[in-house]
Formats: C-alpha cells, sequence, structure tokens
C-alpha cells in the first residue's frame, strides 16, 4: 500500500509512482493539455508566434492537415513536476492582467487534474493584439462612394 498523505489543489503527490510502478506522461501530452486548457479562455485569439501562426495558416489549407493542439506552447517535463511557457494573441479590449491570471489558472488545473503533475510555473508571453477587421464582422463591407 502506497502513502500519499500531501496533496495539492485535491491531487495526491506522487500518484505518478507507486510501489506498483511508475508513470511516465510525455512532453507533448502536458503541451497538448496546456495548449487546449489556455485557448478555453474567452479572450484569447490564438496562441504561438508569427512564424507558428504562419505555419499554421499553411498547414489549415492541406487537405487532411490538422492543426496542433500544442501550437505556441513549449514545456519541461520532469517525474513528478512540469513548467509551461506559453505564447498569446490576445483580442483587443481584453484587460492582459486578468486574461494571464484567468490562463495560467486554468493550465494549471487541467494539467494537474489530468496529469498528476505538480505545476511549478507557468509563464505567458503576449506578442501580439487581435484587432478583429472590418471583413471578419458581421456588417457588409460598405464604402465612402457609390
Amino acid at each position: 500500500m502506497s502513502t500519499q498523505t500531501v496533496e495539492k489543489n485535491g491531487v495526491a503527490a506522487g500518484k505518478l509512482v507507486t510501489d506498483k510502478g511508475s508513470t511516465t506522461i510525455a512532453d507533448v501530452v502536458v503541451q497538448k493539455v496546456a495548449g487546449l486548457a489556455a485557448r478555453e479562455i474567452r479572450g484569447v485569439h490564438a496562441l504561438g508566434g508569427g512564424a507558428t501562426r504562419a505555419l499554421s495558416a499553411l498547414r489549415d489549407r492541406i487537405p487532411g492537415a490538422t492543426a496542433s493542439a500544442g501550437q505556441g506552447v513549449s514545456v519541461e517535463v520532469g517525474e513528478k513536476q512540469a513548467a509551461v511557457d506559453l505564447e498569446l494573441v490576445v483580442e483587443y479590449g481584453v484587460p492582459i492582467a486578468d486574461l494571464a491570471k484567468s490562463v495560467r489558472t486554468n493550465v494549471i488545473t487541467a494539467i494537474e487534474q489530468i496529469t498528476g503533475l505538480e505545476v511549478v510555473e507557468v509563464n505567458i508571453n503576449v506578442n501580439d493584439v487581435h484587432i478583429p477587421s472590418e471583413t471578419e464582422g458581421d456588417e457588409p463591407e460598405t464604402t465612402r462612394v457609390q
């Protein structure tokens, strides 16, 4: 019988390593969980830097290709802990400090609940602000002269 006495956020510490064996979580798993959790927050337009988003746009044009859930996310995963770095594009008008706090909380909660790893840090780099253009809205395009 293994002893799991220390808990953080309801997750039993050490449940990945027991007297019956150990469980290893791949970096890509944590990367995808973090990416999906970050995208759940209202105000996050996209993840990734300019080059990453450009490659993703090209991939979207290829039939059968799918976008990576881990785009814009880098992680370091150890036996019991994980650290996450996110690159975000935020919607214009959203308070960035509040958004970062919500993203950080959601990412930590998702990783700890799904993987059992303790998240030691989530660093957020806001590298762009998305400003909706007229063509993206529901309003028809208007011209100055007719």
